[in-house]
């Protein structure tokens, strides 16, 4: 799986083609009911942004490549009922990754854990060693904090800070309105808050 999310390029679409994007992706998904080779184009384009979703979720590399394999088999499997409602295929795709994930903690019974070691918010390439540090121990106190929040509060701290993605995109994805995720973003950087004031932390 490495070799191909190598091969798939890391950044966005201008803005200008996410229009065209998206509707590339409902053709293919059309073509992809009856051939593989529009689903594998579908796979290239997106495995990459779904494994950073699902590693952000779980933590580490070899679950996040398994549970990711498990949603485009998934996504195979039922590309056949996949119908274009006004929902991006993208949307489809993440909700499927969405319960694979909350399958996995459930049968795990365990917490999302990110290593703290493997990851990074923001670029720290820093020429003062103790400024890599303090930035380090701050990225690490905010994914303990975020570690804290009830799972669609993590799972909207993705979508937004690592996935980048807008209210509107995330709404289709979690299945709320754009309102009622404006909303939860709100209340989720209040408890995110609330959690870093807390002493000790």
């Amino acid at each position: 799986m490495n070799s191909v999310q190598r091969s798939v390029p890391e950044e966005a679409s201008p803005s200008g083609e996410v229009g065209a994007r998206i509707e590339d992706d409902q053709v293919l998904a059309s073509r992809a009911k009856h051939e593989l080779r529009a689903f594998g184009e579908l796979y290239e384009r997106h495995v990459t942004s779904i494994y950073r979703y699902v590693y952000y979720r779980v933590g580490n590399v070899e679950d996040a490549e398994d549970l990711t394999a498990r949603v485009f088999m998934r996504a195979l499997k039922h590309i056949y009922s996949y119908n274009d409602r006004g929902v991006p295929f993208t949307a489809w795709l993440y909700r499927i990754a969405h319960n694979v994930v909350a399958n996995f903690h459930r049968d795990n019974s365990r917490h999302p854990s990110v290593p703290l070691d493997e990851v990074e918010l923001q670029d720290a390439h820093h020429d003062d060693a103790d400024a890599h540090i303090d930035g380090q121990q701050e990225r690490d106190r905010l994914l303990r904090a975020i570690r804290k929040l009830p799972e669609d509060r993590q799972q909207l701290v993705v979508l937004k800070f690592v996935e980048q993605l807008q209210n509107a995109e995330i709404g289709q994805i979690m299945n709320r309105s754009e309102g009622a995720i404006k909303s939860l973003y709100h209340r989720t950087l209040m408890q995110l808050r609330e959690v870093l004031d807390e002493p000790g932390r």
